[in-house]
């Protein structure tokens, strides 16, 4: 029986630590956050541990929150407007049971918007969050977890260049999600391109500011970068306050893109 309790006791310790990013595949690459403007920041934080089953990191002048296969970071700044007038239109998660969560979500008042069958063929719904933060819910039975980080999604009249680009900057393989055929994806995240109708506004100061990938030597990928001449917005730098080394690019649709080492340690 100790032998046995033993060995029980040395798996939990050998499991990834709930929250911590998805393992990076071979080039050093996982899916690191969502960074959010919001105009109340202890709100979205009661928010995000409350109903997400998060847990909140702060680190220097950042707030995090932690969850299965992501971050999602807060900057208390009202934000210039909602995500689905940006091309970043919505992020999502899959839940254990979705009609548990969006029972709890509207009896305090949140906004529940369409439930239907996505495409997986599994039962979707969106949410509103305060600041006109939209985010996608599908149900999976299957979870070890409550609540799991599962895809990010873009809206342009350019998707499907814009999926290209992805795939080539990151070293990333299309690969269709059910029914949608323009998704890649990242180690613990499905990346979506879906078509629009009309030009969309860039992320940087809406509500979902930017999105980021980690990486295990960022500086090594910066310099990849360069060399094929793609421009910064933010070089290469380290930030021993928030312990986090950091650079900023911009994707061709105006979606801002945080690249980071050490998210994965938070």
């Amino acid at each position: 029986m100790k032998i046995i309790l033993l060995g029980l006791a040395l798996a939990a310790l050998a499991a990834p630590a709930p929250g911590q990013l998805a393992t990076p595949n071979p080039a050093g690459l996982t899916y690191g956050h969502v960074h959010l403007n919001v105009s109340d920041i202890e709100l979205h934080k009661r928010i995000w541990v409350e109903y997400f089953g998060g847990v909140v990191v702060e680190k220097g002048p950042l707030t995090a929150v932690r969850l299965p296969n992501m971050l999602v970071a807060l900057t208390e700044r009202a934000p210039s407007m909602g995500s689905r007038e940006t091309v970043m239109d919505h992020f999502g998660f899959k839940v254990r049971n979705i009609e548990r969560f969006l029972e709890k979500w509207s009896a305090a008042g949140y906004e529940v918007g369409r439930v239907f069958t996505g495409a997986e063929g599994q039962t979707n719904a969106y949410v509103m969050l305060p600041d006109d933060v939209y985010v996608e819910l599908q149900e999976d039975q299957s979870l070890h977890v409550e609540v799991m980080g599962y895809h990010v999604h873009f809206i342009t009249p350019g998707h499907e260049g814009l999926l290209e680009w992805y795939t080539d900057v990151f070293g990333l393989e299309v690969r269709p999600r059910g029914s949608i055929a323009t998704t890649t994806n990242a180690p613990g995240m499905n990346l979506s391109f879906g078509a629009g109708e009309r030009e969309r506004h860039a992320t940087e100061g809406a509500a979902i500011d930017h999105i980021g990938f980690e990486f295990e030597d960022l500086e090594a990928f910066c310099k990849q970068l360069e060399a094929r001449g793609i421009a910064f917005d933010v070089p290469y730098r380290e930030i021993p306050s928030i312990e986090l080394k950091i650079a900023f690019i911009t994707d061709p649709a105006g979606v801002r893109i945080e690249l980071t080492e050490g998210y994965d340690e938070y």
